[in-house]
């Protein structure tokens, strides 16, 4: 089969590689219909997280099933599922406490030694415990199947951040980062009940989602003219709930000085640059709580899946370019030049 692949910064590859096959009788094969590129995928990109030269990538990803193990028991060829991006063995104290992403015999994706989203079929370990199962008539309907994509990734990484910021009804919420993840936060907090909803970013065609999806203002300055815009439109006090989709020192340090005193802040942008930003101090004095990390999307898919399908949030807006398997190398290069907002893949 063909799969992406990365040899060293800025060099993406569509390579031959060995097709996947059952190895353990708990393992699902998936033929992929459609996959993306993440904002994360360009830590790679850019050679700022570390890499094997032809190392598969690519961690979002939904499906048809072709084979399964002997030992599966809720999946059969011909059904479509979605993967979240990191795969659990769904029996585990941390599975069975919805927290996947820590399941010791758990991996993501585009790890050493394991297929990745942006190729044309994976092996999904532990079948049962990762894979959920989609409506099979969604395979018919393009729009319907690219949001139900989302699900994989960042509409379940924005709805932790929105949990994780203490979203609630009648709450003001302030969205750190224009990116997918920023932008579902957006469509969490407005799932959620927040009735003000302050959107940060400069990019009129991310802000134009941000609005469509719920968001009530946009702060398009940055550092401390967009904490003193913030300020301003909380009449001085901050948000309630602040989501932290970026992982810079800038942003964290931002998302703190526009956090109401008694607030939470929804961290889950990968952590990137010299510090956090953070001063537990500021924190302490002020009662600031700090909740989130990597998103357990597996344990978020069933109660987000039902209302994709019945129409109460569409996250398939953030997916602005669309490119087969030969295209992903250009894809990256959108995403990278700002030039595209989410790449989806259609191999």
């Amino acid at each position: 089969m063909r799969a992406t692949t990365i040899h060293a910064p800025f060099d993406m590859r569509v390579e031959e590689v060995p097709d996947p096959v059952v190895q353990e009788p708990t393992d699902v094969v998936v033929r992929v219909l459609r996959a993306c590129i993440c904002g994360s995928d360009l830590w790679a990109y850019r050679g700022e997280s570390a890499r094997q030269p032809g190392q598969r990538i690519g961690h979002e990803f939904l499906g048809v099933v072709e084979e399964t193990g002997s030992e599966v028991r809720g999946f059969k060829a011909g059904d479509l599922v979605v993967a979240p991006f990191v795969w659990s063995d769904g029996t585990c104290e941390y599975c069975a406490e919805g927290l996947q992403t820590s399941c010791p015999r758990g991996g993501f994706w585009g790890s050493v030694g394991s297929d990745g989203g942006q190729g044309e079929a994976v092996r999904v370990p532990f079948g049962d415990g990762t894979l959920v199962k989609l409506p099979s008539g969604a395979a018919s309907d393009d729009r319907l199947l690219t949001a139900l994509l989302a699900l994989s990734d960042v509409m379940g990484t924005g709805h932790h951040a929105a949990l994780g910021a203490g979203v609630r009804p009648g709450s003001t919420v302030a969205v750190v980062g224009d990116g997918a993840v920023g932008l579902c936060g957006v469509l969490a907090a407005r799932r959620l009940g927040a009735e003000r909803i302050i959107a940060l970013g400069r990019h009129t065609a991310r802000t134009d989602i941000a609005r469509a999806f719920g968001a009530t203002d946009v702060v398009a300055e940055r550092g401390e003219a967009a904490e003193a815009a913030v300020r301003e439109l909380t009449g001085g006090q901050g948000a309630h709930g602040v989501i932290e989709a970026v992982g810079t020192e800038q942003s964290m340090r931002t998302a703190v000085n526009i956090t109401r005193d008694g607030g939470s802040i929804g961290y889950v942008g990968v952590p990137h640059g010299s510090g956090t930003g953070l001063d537990l101090s500021v924190m302490f004095d002020r009662n600031i709580a700090l909740r989130g990390g990597v998103a357990p999307v597996r344990a978020y898919i069933p109660e987000l899946l039902a209302d994709v399908l019945d129409g109460t949030i569409d996250p398939s807006p953030v997916f602005d370019l669309t490119v087969d398997l030969d295209g992903v190398p250009g894809g990256y290069k959108a995403m990278d030049e700002r030039t595209a907002l989410k790449v989806l893949v259609t191999p």
